[in-house]
């Protein structure tokens, strides 16, 4: 059996992912807000321990959208009432972290929660997998490209905010925090860098290739899939940098 055979669901579900976040990376390099989604991812991630240690995993989808939206509602909030946007979300982002250490401290199984919670095993995604988030990424990029650029002031940060914390609230649960924050920034990173193709494209186009490389490596060295996304997609991003003057 081919690796295309076998992987090919995973190989799938990580473009969509690829697809759906450089959307919102491209946006939020321009806003200067990096941590944005790290704090909403973590947020999400609350719903998820909250499901796991109260409900005994019942009602994740809407738990974790729930606190996203929180995490959401605060950051829309603070754009326009604290003078230091990015230290406020970054705190954010550690309250976020620590509600799951504390959540699930008194678990059996508190560590490998947390953890699959930062970067969680796509590599054996089925078919079936794939149907919820290729319609739900698909009408959150429809309702962004037809409504986002109309929009103004408080409203337009509400509504991105809020289809961000929707898109987290789905890719949390797929692929962990720490690899929903590479898929945003990275791919959409390296296309700023660059300045011979369209932007969005192109943060498709080498988003793919990067996280399907590193799926590749995990599955023949017999790596933590999550952890070897954020690696080879940090590093790309970290030598990019220092390589290219963008």
């Amino acid at each position: 059996m081919s690796i295309i055979t076998l992987l090919w669901p995973a190989f799938c579900l990580a473009i969509l992912l690829v697809f759906i976040h450089a959307i919102f990376g491209l946006e939020i390099i321009k806003r200067g807000v990096i941590f944005t989604d790290l704090a909403i991812g973590q947020f999400a991630a609350i719903g998820v321990a909250v499901s796991l240690l109260v409900f005994e995993g019942q009602y994740t989808f809407i738990l974790t959208l729930a606190f996203a939206l929180i995490g959401a509602l605060l950051i829309t909030i603070a754009t326009y009432r604290v003078k230091h946007i990015e230290t406020f979300i970054g705190m954010l982002y550690a309250l976020g972290a620590s509600s799951i250490i504390v959540l699930l401290s008194n678990t059996t199984q508190g560590t490998e929660l947390f953890a699959k919670l930062q970067a969680a095993d796509i590599l054996f995604t089925t078919s079936s997998d794939l149907l919820e988030p290729l319609f739900l990424y698909s009408g959150i990029a429809v309702v962004f490209f037809l409504f986002y650029h109309r929009l103004t002031g408080l409203y337009k940060e509400a509504f991105f905010f809020g289809l961000l914390a929707l898109t987290v609230t789905s890719s949390v649960q797929l692929a962990g925090v720490l690899v929903v924050f590479v898929l945003l920034i990275v791919p959409a990173f390296l296309a700023l860098l660059q300045g011979h193709f369209s932007k969005l494209p192109f943060a498709w186009v080498i988003g793919s290739i990067i996280i399907i490389m590193a799926m590749i490596i995990s599955y023949f060295f017999d790596l933590p899939t999550g952890y070897t996304i954020i690696f080879i997609a940090s590093l790309t991003g970290v030598l990019s940098a220092l390589l290219f003057k963008g």
